[in-house]
């Protein structure tokens, strides 16, 4: 039996084929037809395989949402080549590593964010830059390097375990790994979000998180294309902007982490804006608060909640407006193609209901594995296919999943995972800290906040400003700690691990 290509260029040719007239991306004010949307891809592509790009290399992409991304990664994709997204929050000594360990071949910077390449780019292995909005110093224009490109006629045959997509997550020993996603991984995620939540060729999906994150880039946009729905593209999250365009283009989806919806609601002309418009608000990253859910529905809009990774594409659960409030804390079910069990700490024993383990999802979702980290991977993906997510929950008698804590510590806010390992890594070299443990603690507005607890070396003092300020050059914003508290020294179990849970109980609010 013929398989059929389910690869990332494939099925986007196919949809240019069939609907080319029909508005496929809106971006500032401009409109591009699946026509005129493949064209620029299909030109790109010719470009980049003339600039050496061939099966296999990187093509990474640094900067605020822009039509360029999607390009990019549909061009990579039509040459087999893998697209890296790249968090544009990150410091230069950050980015050195990822770009380096993905072994980036082209990479392409917009305006903002060439001041921090330049910082690191000696260090770099980039065999091009490119700016993405206009020259610079040492910057070709990629309007330039496409130039008067002819369309790629032909285009490499992917596999549906080729990997598309290098997606970086923090790590939990201070390096970041990245997950390599295939386009059966996308293809598959895609199919898992339309079985959930129908997805109409009427649909108009405003995306406005941030493209380097999952959530951004594959819970509306791709699935949106496949159905030869419109995508509306925001720069970068305005509140304000959200309640004009859903207005203005009748807006019918859209993806958000709960902090954003809060911000949209406190606008001032919230309560009398037009969102009618809006069918479904899909919601992840943390819980929706039940006042947040509440206010939403009240003005008819329900909202589609689920739990999912980087390394799951992030398919994993869903919970539907029905059980919104019947199951009110709920990531919901898994997603039609997702195994999901709990397990006990072997890694392997099934938990029944309401008991605690580790949450393992198996599916064709799950990602290949990670780049470069065999180990990581090994240690993530076990013999039998299982992904384990380090996160700790439980299925309650109607097999709905509930979080309730992290393996990993990790802290979530504002929808950006932070692993505290990471942070720490960079404090310990404060000269005025012994030693520090970060943890999260609830923050009404962005779901979590950092919170430093330091034991500092003998004579010397350390505020919380004085911390923020070095370690500005160092760390991504949101990572930074919003709080500082100072001990003698931190509390610790005969091994020597770090009692958390007692710096926790000690310093909750």
């Amino acid at each position: 039996m013929t398989k059929a290509d389910i690869g990332l260029n494939s099925w986007f040719s196919r949809r240019v084929q069939q609907t080319p007239d029909r508005p496929a991306l809106t971006f500032e004010g401009t409109t591009r037809s699946y026509r005129q949307m493949g064209d620029a891809v299909n030109r790109l592509a010719t470009a980049l395989k003339a600039g050496g790009i061939c099966r296999g290399d990187r093509v990474g992409y640094l900067g605020l949402n822009n039509p360029l991304y999607f390009d990019l990664l549909f061009a990579a994709a039509r040459l087999g080549a893998i697209f890296v997204p790249l968090n544009f929050r990150l410091t230069g000594p950050e980015l050195d590593y990822i770009i380096n360990d993905a072994g980036v071949h082209t990479l392409v910077v917009d305006g903002p964010h060439r001041p921090v390449i330049d910082s690191v780019r000696d260090r770099l292995c980039c065999r091009r830059f490119l700016s993405a909005d206009g020259p610079a110093d040492g910057w070709q224009p990629i309007t330039e390097f496409v130039g008067d490109a002819a369309p790629l006629a032909d285009r490499v045959e992917t596999a549906e375990d080729d990997v598309a997509v290098i997606m970086y997550t923090s790590g939990t020993t201070g390096r970041p790994k990245g997950a390599m996603l295939t386009h059966g991984n996308f293809w598959w995620a895609n199919i898992n979000g339309a079985l959930g939540a129908d997805v109409s060729e009427k649909d108009v999906s405003l995306v406005m998180a941030p493209l380097f994150h999952i959530g951004g880039l594959n819970v509306t946009p791709l699935s949106c294309w496949q159905k030869g729905g419109h995508v509306v593209l925001h720069r970068a999250f305005d509140p304000a902007r959200f309640i004009a365009d859903v207005r203005e283009y009748r807006v019918t989806t859209t993806f958000a982490v709960p902090a954003m919806l809060l911000f949209v609601a406190q606008q001032p002309d919230f309560e009398a804006a037009d969102l009618s418009s809006l069918r479904v608000i899909m919601c992840g990253g943390a819980p929706v608060p039940e006042p947040l859910l509440r206010l939403y529905n009240a003005r008819g809009i329900p909202m589609n909640q689920g739990y999912g990774l980087t390394e799951t594409a992030p398919s994993g659960t869903y919970l539907g407006p029905d059980f919104a409030l019947a199951k009110l804390g709920s990531a919901g079910k898994p997603m039609f193609f997702v195994d999901l069990r709990i397990v006990a700490e072997d890694g392997r024993t099934p938990l029944g209901p309401n008991e605690r383990g580790e949450v393992i999802m198996r599916g064709p979702n799950i990602m290949r594995g990670y780049w470069n980290k065999p180990e990581a991977t090994a240690a993530a993906i076990d013999a039998e296919g299982w992904f384990h997510s380090g996160d700790i929950g439980y299925l309650d008698e109607d097999g709905f999943l509930y979080i309730c804590d992290r393996l990993k510590d990790m802290i979530i806010s504002g929808g950006e995972n932070i692993y505290p390992a990471e942070v720490e890594a960079v404090l310990y070299d404060h000269p005025a800290i012994a030693e520090v443990a970060i943890f999260g603690e609830p923050n009404e507005k962005w779901g979590e906040s950092v919170t430093a607890v330091a034991a500092l070396k003998p004579g010397i003092s350390l505020d919380l400003e004085t911390l923020r300020a070095w370690a500005t050059e160092r760390l991504a914003r949101y990572k930074l700690p919003t709080r500082l508290e100072i001990v003698t020294a931190l509390p610790r179990n005969p091994a020597g691990k770090v009692l958390k849970f007692e710096l926790r109980d000690r310093f909750k609010r």
